[in-house]
C-alpha cells in the first residue's frame, strides 16, 4: 500500500512538474523571439522584457532538473526544502511576469500595448514582421502560461510537503508483518473503528483456538456393568464398598473358592 501511494503522489508530482515546464518554455520561446526580432531591427524594447526572458529561462532549468531528479530525491526533506523554497520564489516571479504582460488581456483590437511601444493593432513593426496585433496575442498565450504556472508552482509546493510526510511515515513503519514485509506501513482501522466498543471479559476469555477440555475423574458416570468402576465405589476407613456389597481390601489375600466371606473392621477374613 506505501509502495503505490508514493508511486502515485511522483507521477501526480512528476506531471506538475511537467506542465510548469511548458509554460516557462512558451514563455521563454515568445519573449526570446521579441529579443531576436529588436536585434536585428535595431528596436529599442524595455528592460523588464529582458527579466522576463531570465526569469522564463530559469524556470525551463529548474523544473527540468525536477523532473529528472524526481524519481531519486523525492520526499528528503533537504531537498524538498529547496524545492518549496524555489517554488514559492517563482510564485512571486511569474505573477511579475503576468503583470508585464497584462496587455494581453485586452481584445488585441484598437490600440494595443506591446513590448515594442503602443500602436493600433493594425499597423506592422516592418516588411516581413509580425503586426501588433499579433504580437499581443503572444502576450496573451505568455499572460495565460504565466497563471497557470502560478497555480502548479502553488500545487508543487503544497504536493513537496506531502511526499516528506510520506517518506517519514514510510520510514517510521518499515516492512513489517503489518505490511506482509514489504515497504509501506500496514493497514490501520478507519474512522469509524475509533468508536468500536471494548471487548468484554467474556469475549476476552474466549480462546478460539483452544483445545476441548478433558474429562475429570469427578465427571465420570456410574457404570452398572462392572464392580471396578471408579464412579460406584465408595470409601472408608477399611478400604473400599461397592454398593450393597462387600469389597475385598487392599491388605489381604482375596478368599479362595467355597470360603464364607466374613469381613470384619480390622481387615481380616474367616470362613
Amino acid at each position: 500500500m506505501g509502495a503505490k501511494s508514493g508511486l502515485a503522489l511522483k507521477a501526480v508530482q512528476w506531471f506538475i512538474r511537467g506542465i510548469q515546464f511548458l509554460s516557462c518554455a512558451v514563455a521563454l520561446a515568445l519573449f526570446s523571439y521579441f529579443l531576436a526580432i529588436a536585434s536585428r531591427n535595431n528596436i529599442t524594447i524595455p528592460t523588464w522584457s529582458k527579466a522576463v526572458e531570465g526569469i522564463s529561462g530559469i524556470g525551463v532549468i529548474y523544473t527540468l532538473l525536477g523532473l529528472l531528479l524526481l524519481c531519486c530525491v523525492a520526499g528528503h526533506p533537504f531537498a524538498s526544502a529547496i524545492a518549496i523554497i524555489l517554488d514559492i520564489a517563482f510564485i512571486g516571479s511569474f505573477i511579475y511576469v503576468a503583470q508585464a504582460n497584462r496587455g494581453g488581456a485586452s481584445s488585441c483590437r484598437g490600440t494595443v500595448n506591446t513590448v515594442f511601444g503602443t500602436h493600433p493593432a493594425s499597423d506592422s513593426l516592418g516588411s516581413g514582421l509580425p503586426s501588433y496585433q499579433q504580437i499581443c496575442r503572444m502576450h496573451s498565450a505568455v499572460l495565460a502560461v504565466s497563471i497557470i504556472a502560478i497555480v502548479f508552482f502553488l500545487i508543487s509546493a503544497f504536493l513537496e510537503v506531502v511526499l516528506v510526510r510520506h517518506r517519514r511515515k514510510e520510514s517510521r513503519f518499515g516492512p513489517g508483518p503489518g505490511n506482509n514485509y514489504t515497504s509501506g506501513y500496514g493497514k490501520r482501522g478507519g474512522f469509524f473503528s475509533r468508536f468500536r466498543r471494548n471487548k468484554g471479559p467474556e469475549e476476552e476469555a474466549i480462546n478460539p483456538n483452544a483445545l476441548p477440555e478433558h474429562t475429570t475423574p469427578d465427571q465420570m458416570r456410574p457404570s452398572y456393568n462392572t464392580e471396578s468402576t471408579a464412579g460406584g465405589h465408595k470409601y472408608g476407613e477399611s478400604g473400599f464398598q461397592h454398593e450393597g456389597q462387600t469389597a475385598y481390601p487392599d491388605t489381604t489375600s482375596y478368599p479362595t473358592a467355597g470360603q464364607q466371606q466374613q469381613h470384619y473392621g480390622d481387615g481380616t477374613y474367616v470362613r
